[in-house]
């Protein structure tokens, strides 16, 4: 199991948590993803799977959420 820190920014509802998870969810091996939404800021994106995903997939996931990917942590 692999869990991995994510930030977002551009997030600002409910409607947003929600198409973020959405997305990052079809990701194959994606177990949970749970974020702490800051309105107006960068938002806390913490996602589990079964091993490590690729940088690019989650941010490709992101932006076709609508949404930035701006950092990583581990």
């Amino acid at each position: 199991m692999s869990t991995t820190n994510y930030e977002v920014a551009g997030m600002t509802c409910g409607h947003c948590v929600s198409s973020v998870t959405t997305e990052i969810t079809k990701l194959p091996g994606v177990q949970s993803v749970d974020i702490a939404l800051v309105h107006d800021g960068t938002s806390r994106v913490v996602v589990s799977s079964d091993a490590e995903l690729s940088l690019d997939d989650v941010r490709a996931a992101v932006d076709e959420a609508g949404y930035e990917l701006v950092g990583e942590s581990a």
